[in-house]
């Protein structure tokens, strides 16, 4: 086992949290390591909306640009996932490939993967006709006929939040649609249709046509929908690092885990799926990161942040 010279915070993922993360800690003067595991979970989309001086920039060049800004600090970028985490000794082992590198802080930001429905033509457009947040692609297509995938409880409240970009949206509910009858009258209030038709498939060039068993075919311009989730790693878990009742790494006020030393940021934790929130969120992290280091320091000089006394 080849063993590396140290690391003050491995960086696990490279999304926006993961990459704002490792520009702040760099800043920071710490040594990091960020390993980028792969695209980002928006890659298939054509662009990223609602950032900053930056609305329509494609997923793909705006990783570029994030891996550009850290050119200029200790921040050595490697494009492996982790393999493996250990706490050994008030510091942790991270695998990559067959080296193991040694590091006093984990932040992880391996983000969540979707678990698309198993519908035919689903997976072919997602991200091109199938979107899961209408605070991203609504405005692309405000006005139009929508259609929301889902049922119950979720598919109530998406339709209701589509609704919002256009008066033209029907919930598609793939087979019985489990709303309670308050949240029928609910829809048919604010003129959204319901199709309880279970799907044959998703079709069309321009748009996407929702193909069903024995009734008519549905012409429409996108299609939404709130998929399942889970981790999009198994390392935090493996490590000790608590879920909650949804899969989700927990985390303090800090984004520290249950595992002293180990953090977690981003869509792994709950946190809205946003961009502009993930940047946000894994900037915090970072400055709390470098906070509990700057104690570790002053602490190994013999010296603390002493509380001054109160003069009157």
């Amino acid at each position: 086992m080849t063993v590396s010279d140290g690391f003050d915070v491995v960086v696990v993922g490279a999304g926006p949290s993961g990459l704002s993360a490792a520009l702040t800690l760099g800043r920071s003067r710490r040594r990091v390591l960020l390993l980028d595991g792969g695209p980002p979970r928006n890659a298939p989309v054509g662009a990223a909306h609602g950032l900053l001086t930056r609305d329509g920039i494609s997923p793909e060049d705006l990783k570029a640009r994030a891996l550009a800004d850290l050119e200029p600090y200790a921040v050595h970028v490697r494009q492996e996932p982790a393999r493996e985490v250990r706490s050994v000794a008030g510091r942790f082992c991270v695998r990559v490939g067959l080296e193991w590198l040694v590091t006093r802080r984990v932040l992880f930001a391996t983000g969540v993967r979707d678990l698309l429905p198993n519908v035919a033509g689903l997976r072919e457009r997602w991200g091109h006709g199938v979107y899961h947040c209408p605070y991203c692609d609504g405005w692309e297509h405000h006005g139009r006929a929508l259609g929301i995938y889902g049922r119950g409880q979720s598919g109530h409240h998406l339709a209701l939040t589509v609704r919002a970009w256009s008066d033209r949206v029907t919930l598609l509910s793939d087979g019985p649609s489990l709303l309670t009858p308050a949240q029928c009258l609910d829809l048919e209030r604010v003129g959204v249709r319901v199709r309880e038709q279970t799907i044959r498939a998703l079709t069309g060039q321009e748009g996407v046509c929702v193909t069903f068993h024995g009734a008519p075919p549905l012409a429409l311009d996108a299609v939404f929908i709130a998929p399942e989730q889970e981790q999009g790693s198994s390392l935090p878990a493996a490590l000790g690092c608590g879920l909650n009742d949804r899969g989700r790494v927990t985390v303090d006020a800090n984004g520290e885990t249950s595992v002293p030393g180990v953090w977690a940021v981003g869509d792994m934790t709950g946190a809205p799926q946003y961009v502009v929130q993930a940047a946000a969120a894994g900037m915090q992290a970072a400055t709390c990161i470098n906070t509990s280091l700057i104690h570790e320091d002053v602490h190994a000089l013999g010296a603390a942040f002493h509380k001054g006394e109160l003069t009157e």
